[in-house]
């Protein structure tokens, strides 16, 4: 009977993205040599069954032929960005009769995967492209909050709108979900009026600030996000930041930046003549949220009740999940 093979160790991972990664671990040299197979078990955390591995004669999820450590794992499973997983192993020598002499499952590690990369987020791009419309004109960017809010900013912060954390809503892997702060703000307008539209679903107070006091040529512009909420209307994320600022570092080289004067979604075209004023449009078919990752005071603009009705709150996007089966807005590498 040939010598057991010896139980993994020292589990390592490395090279993660949002859909692939490299693992290693050490053996024997003999093993080394004797090895024609590994067998990798991986699950997402949450979904552990601690008595997974009880049939330790059974391999599970994905069997390799035995290559040079460590080994690229992508493809064989739907890896999702910005989750952990857990990950064991097991070495294996397949025998004449097809069967196989297999090691003990090593411990389980633990990994988290990563937010999607420059060129994800290039394909998001592309795909939010073609579903844009024709530009329109628009004069004013604005935040719909309920009364409380405002009277909260007044008294308590000074007239200041402060920058808060984005939450989790759109596509998981998005770079900014959870690491960037900002003030979302709206510019979608009515077909009919090119004023924004008459009703809200975040509140019935509409705080609005003239679209050039921060969109200029010293502004940076980046794509963030393209998702829906099992709608047939679409969301994109843009971000808006001063050059130079914090929130322009961060997504310098996490996000592709748009060109001001030429993109589908939002563009400020210099005036051609002195006097005149700026030109600003916006995407006509989908739905712009713009994250302004500065403070805003509200003596920089006006806060109006409202014309129309208040909707419910069930339609806004707060931590908002993206539809997983919208082929318009996903991609191959997860949600």
């Amino acid at each position: 009977m040939e010598t057991p093979l010896c139980t993994p160790h020292n589990i390592q991972i490395c090279e993660v993205t949002c859909d692939s990664f490299r693992i290693g671990w050490d053996m024997t040299p003999e093993d080394t040599t004797r090895a024609t197979h590994f067998f990798i078990d991986l699950s997402r955390k949450e979904s552990r069954d601690p008595n997974r591995f009880k049939h330790r004669d059974v391999p599970t999820k994905l069997v390799a032929k035995a290559v040079p450590l460590p080994m690229a794992v992508r493809g064989h499973w739907f890896l999702s960005p910005r989750t952990e997983y857990c990950v064991a192993v097991q070495t294996a020598i397949r025998q004449a009769d097809g069967d196989y002499q297999v090691s003990e499952w090593s411990q389980v590690v633990e990994f988290c995967t990563g937010d999607y990369a420059m060129e994800h987020l290039q394909q998001l791009l592309d795909k939010a492209s073609g579903s844009t419309g024709r530009l329109l004109k628009f004069s004013v960017f604005y935040r719909n909050q309920h009364p409380d809010y405002f009277e909260n900013v007044r008294s308590e912060c000074g007239g200041l709108m402060r920058p808060s954390l984005k939450d989790n809503s759109g596509s998981h892997g998005s770079p900014i979900n959870g690491k960037l702060s900002g003030v979302f703000l709206s510019c979608n307008t009515e077909f009919d009026t090119g004023l924004p539209p008459k009703d809200s679903p975040y509140g019935s107070l509409r705080f609005q600030v003239p679209a050039g006091s921060l969109l200029d040529a010293n502004t940076s512009l980046y794509f963030a996000d393209f998702y829906c909420m099992y709608t047939a209307y679409h969301y994109v994320v843009l971000v808006l930041a001063p050059g130079g600022s914090d929130g322009d570092n961060f997504c310098r080289g996490r996000l592709p930046r748009l060109d001001l004067s030429s993109n589908p979604f939002l563009t400020c075209i210099a005036p051609e003549a002195p006097g005149e004023e700026p030109l600003f449009c916006h995407a006509s078919d989908v739905i712009l949220e713009v994250l302004y990752t500065e403070p805003l005071h509200l003596e920089t603009g006006t806060v109006e009740q409202i014309s129309g009705h208040h909707q419910l709150m069930s339609l806004t996007t707060a931590n908002a999940k993206k539809d997983p089966s919208c082929k318009v807005c996903n991609i191959s590498v997860g949600r």
